[in-house]
């Protein structure tokens, strides 16, 4: 029997995330500098899609790709990012895939530690 609800059971968003909203402030030489700084804490589901391989300075790096399932929330742009603990998510897309305002999903990227995202 197939199961009834798409969204997954009930307790499939379990983790924990932080939405990190970016700020930017001049750096004194006419750039601007990007922090994140912490938003909400909203509830998820995080799920492995692969590691697809990208060009990065000459040597391919292997990106970890995911999907992250969670209550809709009409703020979350591309410019932000998830945190769940150590780990670091850049947002690269968000939609709500059957138009209700129930559900969000978001393709993310997994930063690593000491990384900058592309």
């Amino acid at each position: 029997m197939p199961d009834s609800n798409p969204r997954g059971p009930i307790g499939a968003r379990r983790r924990r995330f932080t939405l990190e909203r970016p700020v930017e402030e001049p750096d004194g030489f006419g750039g601007v500098v990007r922090r994140y700084v912490p938003g909400p804490l909203v509830w998820g589901a995080l799920e492995a899609l692969g590691a697809p391989e990208r060009v990065r300075g000459g040597r391919r790096d292997a990106v970890e790709t995911h999907r992250v399932r969670l209550a809709y929330r009409a703020d979350v742009t591309p410019a932000m990012r998830l945190a769940a603990g150590p780990r670091r998510f850049a947002i690269r897309a968000a939609s709500d895939p059957d138009g209700r305002g129930r559900e969000l999903v978001c393709r993310v990227e997994e930063l690593l530690a000491g990384a900058r995202a592309p």
